[in-house]
């Protein structure tokens, strides 16, 4: 079994109350991108830098609930507060938001191709919550996934992609969520793509950033959530 690296271990930790409910809730359809101009450049390493983009240029946002903003005026989820750090940066981009409450990563897979009828230029994948919640196997999530990086990669070459790192359960043993933890960095790794850390770093397990089911941020919560977004997409961006 993989080492578990002490900020790992943190991560598991908070992500204890995490994942109990993040299927509940109503599904809302996720909203189409608008058009944009694609660039021209292939999606980069962890090791390249970033593409230029022209005005106007999407960033989408594909997720569950925590994406989604479950609970909130859609106003306050986080991908709506990276538009506005985006704006106070001067930086020409469109956040488009694509989440559904309790899906899963084979959810988001079937549902990919609807997703590919509008260009974008960056996509950020914000998956897997419900399969650790579900016990899915961590083969078929990274399957999943793999054929996720796959679609995108054919239908948007030059779309860079972001996939965040998601934490599993730690009541389905010590063997699953080292394993589930491992997919993401691994996936990053082998496809080129940009690893953002726990999407829920700093939140997760503290009741005061939560809303009443200890599961999903407040608006206090996702101010901390759009942070850490930010610092991973900050660079890509500019």
């Amino acid at each position: 079994m993989t080492r578990t690296r002490p900020h790992a271990r943190h991560s598991v930790r908070a992500a204890v109350t995490l994942l109990l409910a993040l299927s509940c809730g109503r599904a809302a359809p996720p909203r189409a991108p608008d058009s944009a101009t694609t660039q021209a450049s292939r999606a980069p390493t962890a090791a390249e830098p970033a593409g230029k983009f022209k005005p106007g240029a999407v960033i989408l946002f594909a997720g569950t609930s925590l994406t989604a903003g479950l609970g909130l005026d859609p106003d306050h989820a986080y991908p709506q507060l990276v538009q506005r750090k985006i704006d106070s940066a001067g930086l020409k981009f469109q956040v488009v938001n694509a989440g559904v409450s309790g899906e899963t990563s084979a959810a988001l897979l079937r549902r990919l191709s609807w997703l590919m009828r509008e260009p974008f230029d960056i996509i950020v994948i914000e998956t897997g919550a419900n399969d650790g919640l579900r016990g899915i196997p961590v083969a078929t999530m990274e399957r999943n996934i793999q054929q996720i990086i796959d679609g995108v990669r054919a239908a948007r070459p030059s779309a860079q992609i972001v996939l965040a790192q998601m934490e599993a359960p730690p009541n389905l043993g010590r063997a699953y969520t080292a394993g589930f933890r491992d997919v993401f960095p691994a996936l990053a790794k082998k496809n080129g793509v940009t690893l953002m850390p726990f999407l829920l770093e700093g939140v997760a397990g503290v009741r005061q950033l939560n809303q009443g089911d200890g599961i999903h941020p407040n608006e206090e919560g996702e101010v901390i959530v759009a942070e850490n977004v930010w610092k991973a997409l900050k660079p890509l961006l500019q």
